[in-house]
Parts: C-alpha cells; structure tokens; sequence
C-alpha cells in the first residue's frame, strides 16, 4: 500500500503535517515504538509510531529522525496524546530528511492503525507474488546449487520480463541475466546511483542511459559487518552494490515494487557471503603489514609472505614480486560524529584493483587489503614472469642488464592512473562535494627486504597525488623524482612570486616582440643545452638560437651555462 492511502482512510485519524511530496512511498509494515534508537528492529518499509515518549527535549528529534531515515523508514506518524501537539522541531527534522510525518488524533489507537496497515500489506502479498518471492528465497539459501544472483536474475527476466544486473559502486557488473549493458553503461548508472544516494533521495533512483529508462535500488550490506543504519551515509556510499533495473519503476504498483526490494534483500545475503570469504585475504594483508611497519626481520615478513602467496595465487609455482597500494578518502568534517573512513576504504580499494571488465568475484580473490586509522592499504602479488621474458640474453647480461628484473616488471604491474580510468566518473559522484580519494602505488618488488621501501614509496605517492586538484586523483612510484615529490608541498605564494621573477620578462617579451623566448627556454632545458640538437629541434639557425638564449639572460639576469640557474628555470616552468 502507498502512504497517501493512509490519508484517504478517515477512521484512522491522520493528519499530515510535511512530506506530500513523498506520499507514494509503499509501506511494506508497521511498527510501534518509544525507543531512542530503533534501527536494530528496523528492515525498511516500515510506517513507525510513536506516542514521543523518547523525547526529553528539542535536541532529540534530530538524531530519532535521522535512524528512521538512514533505515529506510517510509513515515513517521507521532501520537498527540502524551504532548498534544506535534512539536515543531519533530516537523523540523523531518523536512530536512525528506520523511513524511503525520499526527495521530489522541482518540485512535495505534492498535487501529496497525490492524489496518498489516491487513492491507497481508492482502497485497497474497496469491503468485509470494510464491515467486519464496521461489527466490528457496535458490538463494540454498548453496552452490542454488545458482547464487545470477540465477534469481533470471526468474526476473522469466517471470516478470525484467532485464536486471548487479552493479558494484564503480559500475562492474557482479551479476546479469542475458546480454550485457552496453560499454560505459555500468559506470553512468553507477555515477547516477551514488549522487542521488549523497542527496538523500530514497530508491528506486530513475536514470536514462544511451536513451534507456533504468531504476536503481540499492542493495545494502546487512550481515554483521554492516555499519548501523543511524550512521553517516558517507560510511557506506562507495562500498554498496546497486540492482539496475531495465524499466520506469515510477509507475510500478506496491506489488512489485515489494518484489524488488525483496529481491534486494536476497542479494544482500550474498554480498555478504563474498565479504565473509574476503576475511582470510584481509587478515593475511593486515599481518604483513603489521611486520612491515613494526620493523620486523625480512625473514619473518619473507615467511608470512609465503603463507600469503597460495591463497592470493593458487597453484603458483614461484614467489611472486610484490605491490603495495595505498589509498585514503577524505571527508569534510559536519556537525556531529567524524566518519570513520579506514573501512570504507579498504571496500573501496578492493573493488579498484579488479580488473573493471572481469564480471563476479573471480579477480577479487587474488587482492589483499588492510587498514590502519584511515588509510587501505593493498598488498597485491604479480603472477612470474615466464623464463623466456624475465632471462636476458648473453649479449644483455653482459650489459649488465641480469641483475634489474624489476624494471623488467612495470610494464606488468598496475599503474596508478590505470587504475582509475574506468572508475573515476562514479567515485566522483559518490564522493559529490566534500570528499576526496587519493591513491599511490609502489614499484614492484621481489623480496621482504623490499616490501617496507614500497610502503613508503606508495604513501609518499599517495601525498603527491593529494597535493593535486580534484576528487581523485592518483600517483605512481615514476613520479617521484625529486622535483615532483617537493614541489606540490611548496606554498603557493611561494610559487607564484619564483615564477613570476624568472618568467615574468620573458612572457612580456613575447608578447610585445613574438619573440618566442618561452618555448626556446623550454627546448634549451630539454635538449640538455646542446645548441646543436636544440637548434634542429627549432628549425632554427644556431646563431638565431645562441640570440635567443642571450636576450633570455639579458632579460632575467641569469645564465644558462650555470646549473643552478638552468635548475631555477627548469623549476620556473614546471610550477608555472
């Protein structure tokens, strides 16, 4: 049944005091109560009524509203017999959560309206729609024969003609019954999901794709690794799955809506499984990197280490080289409790580092992430490589080329901006106007001895990567070169006022004169200050050059022949 049926009842005794605009909501049940916090006795759906006997003052209303909105609660209906009146901070709370609100008339009895609500919800669920419903639970609970989402998928498709697939946050499919959705379709509807849920809009969110209509529900973590319903949204934003759904369900009658959310719900039980069968790859992370930062002997990380190889590479028949990525979201900080956001991402560095066009969990099993305070950070292993690629040749030995074989790995291992190509556009959608996610990534590594230096060089990656502009952004262990590494941390007057007296003239110059000294500054410095190779570079001739490269001493002072001051216009450039 819809909200707005409630109103259309005048036995019960409703008046609605805010929330018109969300009276299409189905109620799915009804539950009474006086308790402070509710949400553990609290699935969705739910009308809830309350004489307010939980109300001690005006600060109460806010955090009561906020768990029944976080929990899914689709009305509030508040009792006028303890108080009279409805107060107005309660009416205040939920306008800002977008929760209907109605006042109960001291002379019904909650007992009336809750009779009433069950015998219409009872009535609606009756019949086929319960069948099908136990049909999906029965496949569901059933283990590996069960066939897991895919399978309740398809009796979406088989019995309500339904297209249907399982997203994660970033737009990887996890689960879909017939043809796939079209490239880049996943990572919109993603990016759709997670600004309508930073709003606060409940689901179903609508979305038109490539010119096709689709509603989103979300399917949220529920198994004892769920963060409460009373907390920060931002907790769990970027680690939920979402069920796409090939259709307008704006016009969908409570039935199927029921459905759907049901279906949710079943899905929720495998998202949880999977998470159960990360916790062997998280314990083994969080151990080495516990060693690792303890400073523990390379022998004893090289033992744990071998331990973790079977199980993030079954059947491997040599110990791999090895990454470290780190990754941090940052939240702006609002009134109330900060948001713990170690969790949320170690969840959301899992779901990076899996290869974005590898459908289910397959990939996910060979990843490896812990977390400490509010940084996630993976250890991921690198397949060997075969003998024909990693041995050098007798003319590249005695080159001294034998003895390097982790350069003769980057191309193999992750790149940092690799990593987020395909899942940037979602992210920033979840993260919406105050949060940020940073990420570094070390080079690879072949023994324990190494393994410390790759946690440092993918934090301090990491740092550079947060010195830029933007949502999300990302480092590699290639760009720390000196100048990289120092230059983002330097103050930007700083900056400006360096640049400004170096480039400053120059820039003058050209523009009155066309004269080019910039870009001739710039080809001098990446030739290394040969006239010749710079000259040809050019088109020009060297004495043209050699005018050039005088008029920029003239101008700034300084001289090129000098290190130190091709160093301060090498840097010049780069900060400008």
């Amino acid at each position: 049944m819809r909200l707005r049926a409630l109103l259309e009842t005048d036995a019960l005794g409703l008046r609605l005091l805010g929330g018109d605009d969300e009276l299409d909501r189905t109620v799915r049940g009804v539950m009474t109560t006086d308790l402070r916090d509710p949400s553990r006795y609290l699935s969705g759906g739910e009308l809830v009524l309350t004489g307010l006997a939980w109300r001690r003052s005006a600060d109460d209303s806010e955090p009561f509203v906020r768990i029944l909105a976080s929990a899914g609660v689709v009305g509030l209906a508040a009792g006028e017999a303890e108080l009279g009146d409805v107060p107005d901070d309660l009416v205040l709370a939920c306008e800002r959560h977008r929760l209907p609100l109605f006042a109960v008339n001291e002379d019904v009895a909650f007992a009336t309206i809750t009779e009433h609500v069950v015998r219409q919800v009872s009535g609606e669920r009756a019949g086929d729609l319960a069948a099908v419903v136990d049909r999906h639970r029965r496949l569901m609970t059933s283990g590996p024969a069960g066939g897991g989402p895919e399978v309740v998928l398809d009796l979406l498709g088989s019995d309500l003609d339904l297209r249907a697939w399982v997203l994660s946050p970033t737009g990887r499919r996890i689960a879909g019954a017939g043809e796939p959705l079209t490239p880049g379709a996943g990572a919109e509807l993603a990016a759709e999901h997670l600004a309508a849920t930073r709003t606060g809009r409940r689901g179903p969110h609508r979305a038109t794709v490539g010119g096709t209509t689709y509603s989103l529900f979300p399917i949220r973590n529920t198994g004892r690794g769920a963060v409460p319903a009373s907390r920060d949204v931002r907790e769990t934003v970027l680690s939920d799955w979402l069920l796409a759904v090939e259709a307008d369900a704006s016009d969908w009658p409570a039935a199927r809506l029921d459905l759907l959310q049901g279906v949710t719900q079943l899905i929720a039980v495998e998202r949880d499984r999977r998470d159960a069968a990360r916790t062997v790859r998280r314990r083994l992370a969080q151990e080495v990197l516990e060693l690792v930062q303890t400073g523990a002997p390379p022998a004893e990380i090289a033992a744990r280490l071998r331990v973790a190889a079977p199980v993030l590479l079954p059947g491997l028949g040599t110990a791999p080289h090895w990454q470290v990525v780190v990754a941090r979201v940052d939240w702006e900080e609002e009134g109330g409790s900060p948001v713990e956001a170690g969790p949320a991402a170690q969840s959301l560095l899992e779901e990076i580092l899996v290869d974005p066009a590898a459908p289910g969990a397959e990939t996910a099993d060979r990843i490896a992430v812990a977390h400490t305070g509010e940084e996630a950070v993976a250890l991921v292993p690198l397949p060997a490589v075969p003998a024909s690629a990693a041995e050098p040749d007798e003319e590249q030995a005695g080159e001294g080329h034998a003895d390097e074989p982790d350069h003769a790995r980057e191309d193999t291992g992750l790149h940092a901006e690799a990593l987020l190509a395909a899942v940037r556009e979602p992210l920033s959608s979840g993260l919406a106007d105050d949060g940020r996610l940073t990420l570094g990534v070390s080079a690879a590594v072949h023994s324990a001895e190494g393994l410390r230096g790759a946690l440092e060089e993918a934090r301090h990656a990491r740092r550079v990567a947060a010195a830029r502009p933007g949502r999300v952004c990302a480092a590699g262990h290639h760009e720390l070169a000196s100048h990289v590494l120092l230059l983002p941390f330097v103050p930007d007057d700083v900056r400006r006022a360096f640049t400004a007296r170096l480039l400053d003239p120059l820039r003058e110059y050209d523009r009155r004169h066309r004269a080019e000294l910039i870009p001739t500054l710039e080809a001098f410095l990446d030739c290394d200050g040969s006239w010749t190779r710079c000259a040809a570079r050019l088109h020009l001739h060297v004495n043209t050059l050699r005018y050039r490269v005088g008029r920029i001493e003239q101008l700034t002072g300084r001289d090129l022949s000098r290190l130190e001051d091709k160093l301060d216009f090498f840097l010049a450039l780069r900060m400008s």
